[in-house]
């Protein structure tokens, strides 16, 4: 396998350690690859690729999901600068519901989340001038969308730095009230 794979302490979500070859010009990484995700468990295929490009530090994207039958599986890499990339899982019925975690991605540490279905994702940028690259197991459906509010209290993340931007859709987004029973797969 052309990755190490890290379980977290939520089923299913994983942290990928990509293994670059360096040498006096640079390196390359491999960013994804159909045999060694299928070991991990991922046997839908990539349909769709995000880059995402952020400013300022200290701003917030997130916290986005999609619903059946447009649940999606998302390998999350960043390619310049620096993000706390966070996922929270929405599973209806699991026994980490409303639980999260991140981690730092980097260009540098060359890690990446792997994201299953059910969960919310989101970040915050750590450095100026961030790009992420997100694969989508799902294409964006408009009419599937859903996202709950980064801010809200029920899921206490506790984003590194003070949120210097957070955009006007994302502040609107829901907080989680009691009839919220999670993500059906």
């Amino acid at each position: 396998m052309k990755f190490d794979v890290i379980n977290t302490l939520i089923d299913g979500l994983k942290i990928v350690q990509r293994k670059p070859i360096e040498d006096e010009r640079g390196f390359l990484s491999r960013l994804y690859c159909n045999d060694d995700f299928k070991m991990m468990g991922i046997n839908k295929p990539i349909c769709q690729i995000n880059q995402t490009y952020t400013k300022s530090s200290g701003t917030v994207r997130g916290m986005h999901f999609q619903t059946s039958p447009f649940v999606e599986t998302k390998l999350v890499s960043c390619i310049k600068g620096e993000v706390f990339d966070v996922a929270v899982d929405l599973r209806k019925g699991s026994s980490t519901y409303l639980k999260w975690h991140a981690e730092i991605l980097t260009e540098k540490n060359q890690r990446c989340l792997l994201i299953p279905e059910g969960f919310a994702h989101g970040f915050q940028t750590i450095t100026d001038n961030c790009e992420l690259i997100y694969l989508h197991t799902a294409p964006f459906s408009k009419d599937h969308e859903g996202a709950v509010n980064a801010l809200d209290e029920n899921l206490a993340i506790a984003w590194p730095l003070k949120i210097t931007q957070l955009s006007d859709r994302d502040r609107l987004h829901p907080m989680i009230k009691d009839d919220f029973k999670g993500i059906v797969l």
